[in-house]
């Protein structure tokens, strides 16, 4: 099977990177394409940037340029309710890109593309079952995906209102056009921030607890 990672910064895509297995590079587009073998799968991976422009292109790029028949985002992602620890792992069932609005001018309601019978835009849910499954103590989770970095408590509070309860700059986009393309897509989430945290915490927390989610998307590519 052909997988395809998207990785946000390179301080997530070092765990990828010093995974122990060979990997070659190619460089398309504008882009590295990472390639190695894993598990018995062809593996690809790019690192998009921040953001959901980087994150649609590097997308898009990737389904087309390697011909991938799973997309698979890991990383790390905010807390914007109490409760949630450092290190807290999630798959994320679904996602609502929060700066998208076009209520005032279509019959949608705020954040809703028309394609979508709602707010949310859902990865692919036979994945993601299949993943509880065989590990039932993961949990499933609701993003809130826009441009910027959540760091306020009255911020973090809003969106949550949405339904949600971590954030991440990159997810939306990934799920939106992996659907587009009718690419499965799956995303692992690890906790770097707290509903208390601030970007502080994000930088002395981002490579650890990527590292935790890319040891997670290991255990997943042997259950493919």
């Amino acid at each position: 099977m052909k997988i395809g990672i998207i990785i946000a910064i390179e301080r997530e895509l070092k765990s990828f990177l010093e995974s122990g297995h060979d990997i070659t590079e190619e460089f398309v587009a504008g882009k590295t394409v990472y390639r190695t073998e894993m598990y018995g799968h062809d593996v690809y991976a790019v690192r998009s940037g921040y953001g959901e422009i980087d994150a649609a292109a590097s997308t898009q790029l990737l389904i087309l340029h390697t011909g991938c028949d799973i997309v698979i985002n890991f990383g790390v992602a905010g807390a914007i309710v109490p409760g949630l620890k450092v290190d807290d792992l999630f798959l994320v069932e679904k996602v609502c890109h929060y700066d998208y609005d076009v209520s005032p001018i279509d019959p949608v309601k705020k954040h809703q593309y028309e394609e979508y019978p709602d707010e949310f835009i859902r990865l692919d849910a036979g994945l993601q079952n299949m993943v509880i499954e065989k590990m039932p103590s993961v949990r499933t989770v609701t993003v809130a995906s826009g441009d910027r970095f959540v760091e306020l408590v009255e911020d973090k509070q809003q969106l949550a209102s949405l339904g949600c309860q971590i954030c991440d700059m990159e997810i939306a986009a990934i799920a939106r056009i992996s659907l587009q393309n009718k690419v499965k897509c799956l995303s692992i989430k690890c906790i770097s921030d707290t509903y208390e945290g601030d970007g502080g915490d994000f930088n002395t927390n981002v490579i650890k607890s990527a590292v935790k989610a890319f040891a997670m998307l290991r255990e997943v590519l042997q259950l493919l």
